[in-house]
């Protein structure tokens, strides 16, 4: 069974973190770039994670923009699988 985090750990994860927020019961950023294509890809290198993980995120793409939101749903909010990925995309992005 995979543990919900307290608030006390989802603070101390998310300081740990760069940009991301805590929306309701998931975490959400937002990243822009000079292009679909660059986009895209950047999505495609996420999704090579996320199914490594079995982690998957819910995600929106317009144009140069990216939304990726976080939650554990087996969870019923944030577990340390998200705060995980969260850290991989950034080094990912990075």
């Amino acid at each position: 069974m995979i543990q919900k985090l307290d608030e006390t750990e989802i603070l101390a994860g998310l300081a740990q973190l760069q940009g991301w927020s805590q929306v309701g019961d998931g975490i959400e950023k937002d990243w822009k770039f000079k292009n679909f294509v660059a986009a895209f890809g950047f999505m495609s290198r996420v999704a090579l994670l996320a199914e490594k993980a079995d982690h998957h995120p819910e995600w929106s793409n317009v144009y140069g923009k990216v939304h990726i939101r976080l939650t554990t749903h087996d969870a019923g909010g944030l577990s340390e699988r998200d705060l995980a990925l969260a850290g991989a995309i950034d080094a990912l992005a990075s």
